[in-house]
């Protein structure tokens, strides 16, 4: 858990790094809310959520946490785009967002031994951008074709859905 908890912390100040000075100068609306989001997620995993905006239109999203379903721990890493604004409000934005991704699950629970899978993802999800606080709130689903690294494995589908919140800053 130590280790899959550094490897997401890692890869979350990694990200920081990528940000573009001038984007936050754009006048888009984001620099007054922060490029960088941190929250929680609901579903398939369970944990903490962070979203990164490297464009206006275009964000590297990551989630660390408890995978119920698949019974271990979960890591993945996408990069989204924005391809339809599906609702402007005066409170908020609609978003449509689209992206290929990976992740790294630990499989354990109902199993005699654990093993990992490694697996490529394919996300879609609406994004509620709020206009007058730090927050936005998702709802996704992704498809994934992993290959577990043990004996009687190897390739297979497997499908996360997931729900969360994040304060930017």
């Amino acid at each position: 858990m130590r280790v899959v908890l550094a490897l997401f912390v890692t890869v979350a100040a990694s990200l920081v790094t990528f940000a573009s000075p001038a984007f936050a100068d754009e006048g888009d609306g984001r620099a007054e809310k922060g490029t960088i989001g941190v929250g929680i997620i609901i579903g398939e995993p369970t944990g903490i959520s962070a979203r990164l905006y490297v464009n206006d239109d275009q964000a590297l999203q990551a989630a660390a946490g408890f995978a119920f379903v698949g019974g271990g721990i979960h890591v993945h890493l996408d990069y989204v785009f924005h391809p339809l604004i599906l609702q402007t409000r005066d409170s908020f934005v609609l978003l449509a967002y689209v992206g290929p991704g990976a992740r790294l699950i630990q499989y354990r629970d109902g199993r005699e031994t654990s093993y990992a899978a490694l697996g490529l993802r394919a996300v879609g999800g609406l994004l509620f951008d709020f206009k007058d606080n730090p927050l936005d709130a998702f709802v996704e689903v992704a498809g994934v074709l992993e290959y577990g690294f043990d004996d009687d494995e190897g390739f297979g589908p497997a499908l996360n859905a997931a729900a969360g919140v994040r304060y930017y800053f």
